[in-house]
């Protein structure tokens, strides 16, 4: 498991496509916080993170659409499955490459709370509600990235549909707001992974909510691990 993230964090920054994620990331990131934050004078780092999440819905597509379509298109994956390694150890590790890269753009964040101390009195459960947040929500969409992933051998279709499905997910709660149906409304935020995210960036920690992001990213990853596993002995 540790070996294959390595193997893949390492092909990330041997590669522009870590560099170029990082670069847009934090390219973004920091206008939307120099224009709020600094010009503004806002000691809130919530808008500034509620940017940041559609970044990643464009962003996430391109880092995970190669963890498992590359593997296939160059018929690589024939040597992982192969290997003496359990192919849940061969999914977790390119899951856990793909989050570093995103936990290391968010560390590079760490000096906007810095700032904001200088010029305000931030409260310190937000900015803590907020990063945590993110991590879940990272976490979320790069499960559902790498399964859809594993579902074709073509980078450009799985970034596509890691967008649209992402978009989806984004766009959930906005149609639930619009629905009448009490029923169908209430199904749809309970299915957005965005809904979830407001209660944190307020410094309220939910149980609930973070059990929801974790038995997302587990039953995404369990999919992906069963698609491999089927190609293994078909």
């Amino acid at each position: 498991m540790i070996a294959i993230m390595k193997r893949d964090l390492r092909s990330f920054f041997t590669s522009p496509i870590g560099y170029v994620v990082l670069a847009a990331f934090l390219l973004f990131c920091n206008f939307f916080f120099y224009s709020t934050n600094i010009q503004g004078g806002a000691s809130s780092l919530s808008y500034v993170f509620n940017n940041m999440l559609l970044i990643l819905v464009f962003l996430i597509p391109l880092v995970t659409m190669r963890l498992m379509s590359e593997e296939m298109k160059q018929r690589t994956d024939q040597m992982l499955l192969t290997a003496p390694v359990r192919v849940v150890d061969i999914v977790v590790g390119k899951y856990l490459s793909a989050m570093m890269v995103f936990v290391i753009a968010l560390a590079c964040t760490f000096t906007w709370p810095l700032i904001v101390t200088m010029f305000g009195d931030p409260a310190v459960y937000e900015i803590i509600g907020n990063y945590v947040a993110m991590t879940l929500l990272i976490s979320c969409l790069v499960s559902v990235g790498i399964f859809i992933s594993s579902l074709t051998e073509s980078q450009i279709i799985a970034a596509i549909l890691s967008f649209i499905v992402m978009i989806a997910l984004f766009m959930f709660s906005s149609i639930a707001s619009a629905v009448d149906n009490v029923v169908v409304s209430a199904v749809l935020n309970w299915l957005s992974v965005f809904s979830r995210y407001s209660g944190f960036t307020a410094g309220v920690f939910s149980l609930a909510d973070v059990v929801y992001y974790i038995s997302v990213t587990v039953v995404f990853l369990f999919l992906t691990t069963r698609v491999i596993e089927k190609k293994r002995w078909a």
